[in-house]
Order: structure tokens, then C-alpha cells, then sequence
């Protein structure tokens, strides 16, 4: 997935999405994907902040902050190609598909949260109805009929690009062809394949 950090506006469609797509808890704590706003001021403070994940939007800018520049960054599961949650998981209830995808076998998960534990990027949580790993899949289930992830088909301002790496056809192609690249926390060496465009160095 690709995300154009300079369209994203904030409106927390995604978030509320993809809560609807996957029947994710309504509760304020879990998201399979959430919206963080960052406020750099202009004597080089960093605020961050990401109120029930972005879902109801964000509050106009006030002047309490002596404001230097402010942006959303949309965040989710990495799908690392050098996952830590799959190697942590003792029963390989997290596995890595053929293409790519991570994704967590609720029937084999036993809630030990070592995942939750060993991911660098926050992006999973324990299901509190289901006791077990839960976290962004891609919308798979969407992916195996042809179709968009919720959180894509639903941004207003196409922040968010999905396909395929490496097929010449894919928007994906042509948005890693065409930006600047940065992922997350590159210097923990996992591999992430949600790419950023755009991206402020402020950002972790």
C-alpha cells in the first residue's frame, strides 16, 4: 500500500471503514487502521495526537500552537517482509502469505499477545470478543474477490494507493516509481510494504 501523506485531510473515512468492513470492536481502543495528527510548532516541539483514531475527524487548528506546519499520517499494519510478530508467535497462528499479506489464523491464535508485544508499529491489539491477535489484513477477504481494501475505496482524496509490487500494471508501480519514498521505522530492518510519500522525518 502507498499512502500520499500531503492528500490525506483527516476525515477518518478510513478509520470508520474499515471498522464497519471488519466488524472491528465500536469501543475507542481498537482500530485495524487509525489517523495520527502532527503538529510541529515553531519553536520545534513535536505534538502528536489521535483522538478515538481520527474516526470523527479532527478539530480546526487553533492558536494556542505557534504552528510551523501540521499533516495526518495514516497509519496501519506494515505487513513486514521480515514480520517479528510471525517470528514471536509460538503456535504460527501469524503467518506471511504467498503474496505478501500477514495475516493471523483466529482458529490457531491462543491470546498470548506475544504479536501485539513484538510489533514496532502498534498495529495490533487483542480482540476483545473473539480473545485473540487481531490487526489490518488488507481487507483479504476483499483482495481474494478483486476488490479494494475498505480503507482505499473509501478516501476522498485517493491518499491511498494499493496493488500489487512489482507488476507493471499496478498503481503501486507507478506511486513508488514517482515519489519519494520512506517507510516507518526503517532502521529496524523489517521490511515494511506500506510506503509513504511525502513522508516528514519528524514521524515514527
Amino acid at each position: 500500500m502507498g499512502i500520499l501523506v500531503n492528500k490525506c485531510i483527516g476525515c477518518g473515512r478510513c478509520v470508520s471503514g474499515c471498522k464497519k468492513e471488519n466488524s472491528v470492536p465500536k469501543d475507542p481502543f481498537f482500530f485495524r487502521t487509525w489517523v495520527e495528527r502532527y503538529i510541529i510548532t515553531t519553536d520545534g516541539s513535536v505534538i502528536v495526537y489521535s483522538p478515538n483514531g481520527g474516526i470523527d475527524g479532527f478539530d480546526e487548528l487553533t492558536e494556542k500552537y505557534s504552528l510551523l506546519r501540521s499533516f495526518f499520517i495514516p497509519k496501519l499494519c506494515n505487513h513486514c517482509s521480515n514480520p517479528p510478530c510471525v517470528q514471536v508467535c509460538p503456535v504460527g497462528a501469524t503467518f506471511s502469505t504467498k503474496d505478501g499479506v500477514v495475516l493471523v489464523d483466529k482458529d490457531y491464535c491462543i491470546g498470548c499477545r506475544y504479536c501485539i508485544q513484538a510489533c514496532p508499529y502498534g498495529a495490533r491489539f487483542l480482540n476483545p470478543e473473539t480473545k485473540t491477535a487481531d490487526k489490518c489484513t488488507f481487507c483479504y477477504h476483499r483482495l481474494a474477490k478483486g476488490m479494494l481494501p475498505a480503507c482505499v475505496e473509501v478516501c476522498p482524496t485517493k491518499a491511498r494507493v494499493f496493488g500489487q509490487i512489482g507488476l507493471r500494471s499496478s498503481p503501486l508501480t507507478r506511486f513508488l516509481r514517482f515519489n519519494a519514498i520512506q517507510v516507518l521505522k526503517p532502521d529496524l530492518n523489517t521490511g515494511p510494504r506500506v510506503f509513504y510519500a511525502n513522508l516528514d522525518g519528524v514521524v515514527n
